[in-house]
């Protein structure tokens, strides 16, 4: 039997499957652009009817990854990662395959209805291992190492169908195989053992670890709050900065003659970027705590789209844009932690991805109307002046999930008896 509140340690094969299912799930996002493009190559369609296709598919991913994150908080856990993965691998291999546009529309859409399954099932995983800090550090690094790697060698291949959705499909195989190792939900058995006619350890608590292990009704309800209020923030929080990001090439072409050498630059070492931070929250652990770090960080990322919006060099513009992707990819991580130290079942960390999702899939569009709207300094300080705000929410729900997470380390241990079975 299993105590819920366990977690269990980080090791390689775990860690390996939780991270490939994840990038699994999440590879269609980063492939985006080359989708468009392998869709404008290989069926002749023009941008906007290929854009909208893309946008489909992610928000399938999304609304798949929600409606499945309850699922992956409890027993089905590795079962909806199975058919979810099954479902990618065939949709994306279809759409890889056949020539048909109505074959390949359609593999699309069920490969990314299956990539929500993954999406949310590797979620709610990264909850499972102690020290939710250091494992999204881990998990940061796997997943911006691979995807640099992909996006370096997929224009290399090639840019056709069965170059691009063939990728997703190997991913998808390749987190199905991994389905076994991912860390189960920490539920509790209630037939573990019963067939076995020895005497077998029970466990006794004493008076106060029952008391302990009851969770009293307002802390509960204060920790649902807060994983509402941190979805909400979280999706908020993906349309300011994906609609930075999507806006980054027109911003810096026509506020400071950006080449596309430069933008590939600065996209490129934003991703480095990326892996640095990885790298640094590994090292730093929890050991600064969780709240004041996000809450800064939110703030110096405000600061950086701000300043985005007034740069008139092309050098500058690629070194602030660097340093803001670096600060918003050490926050994305510390959002992660913050979901995972909430609640070890993955109760908030499975639906925080595919809330991302929601909130990423149409910032393309979105961030497009507030430039038109706005202008780019505009824009730039209205996405800065939503940093300092969702900081707020922020900070509180960091502070409880760090409040929860030492309020579980403590529960006291419980006794073991040798009973008849």
């Amino acid at each position: 039997m299993t105590d819920i509140s366990a977690r269990v340690p980080l090791r390689f094969p775990t860690a390996a499957a939780t991270f490939a299912i994840g990038i699994a799930g999440y590879l269609g996002v980063n492939l985006s652009p080359y989708m468009i493009t392998a869709l404008q190559t290989g069926l002749g369609m023009d941008v906007l009817s290929a854009s909208w296709i893309v946008t489909a598919t992610l928000l399938a991913t999304a609304i798949t990854g929600l409606a499945t994150a309850p699922l992956c908080a409890g027993v089905h856990r590795r079962l909806v990662a199975r058919v979810g993965l099954a479902a990618s691998v065939i949709g994306f291999l279809a759409a890889a395959l056949a020539p048909a546009p109505a074959v390949v529309i359609a593999g699309l859409l069920v490969g990314g209805i299956g990539a929500g399954g993954a999406v949310s099932s590797a979620g709610a995983a990264l909850a499972a291992f102690r020290n939710p800090d250091r494992v999204a550090g881990f998990n940061g690094l796997a997943n911006r190492g691979v995807i640099t790697i992909v996006l370096a060698v997929i224009p290399l291949i090639g840019l056709a169908p069965i170059d691009v959705f063939g990728a997703l499909a190997l991913f998808g195989l390749i987190g199905l195989v991994a389905v076994g190792w991912m860390p189960a939900a920490p539920v509790a058995d209630p037939q573990a053992g019963a067939a076995v006619p020895e005497a077998m350890p029970v466990e006794v608590p004493e008076t106060a670890a029952l008391r302990a292990a009851r969770r009293p009704r307002s802390a509960s309800r204060l920790v649902t709050i807060a994983g509402f209020v941190l979805l909400v923030t979280f999706a908020l929080w993906a349309v300011s900065e994906d609609s930075l990001w999507a806006m980054a090439g027109v911003m810096g072409a026509e506020q400071t003659g950006l080449t596309p050498e430069g933008l590939g630059l600065a996209l490129s070492g934003a991703t480095a970027g990326g892996l640095v931070g990885s790298l640094l929250l590994m090292a730093v652990g929890n050991r600064l705590g969780r709240a004041v770090p996000l809450a800064v960080l939110l703030v110096v990322g405000g600061a950086l789209k701000i300043m985005l919006g007034f740069v008139a060099d092309p050098t500058t513009f690629i070194v602030v844009f660097i340093a803001w992707n670096t600060v918003y990819a050490i926050a994305f991580m510390y959002f992660v932690s913050t979901s995972a130290a909430l609640d070890a079942d993955g109760r908030w960390s499975g639906p925080l991805l595919a809330v991302y999702l929601v909130g990423s899939a149409l910032t393309p569009v979105i961030g497009a109307a507030l430039v038109d709207l706005l202008g780019f300094e505009g824009f730039a300080i209205a996405l800065g002046v939503a940093s300092f705000v969702l900081a707020v929410p922020a900070f509180g729900v960091a502070a409880i999930s760090s409040r929860v997470e030492r309020d579980a380390a403590a529960r006291p241990e419980l006794v073991t008896e040798e009973v008849p079975a």
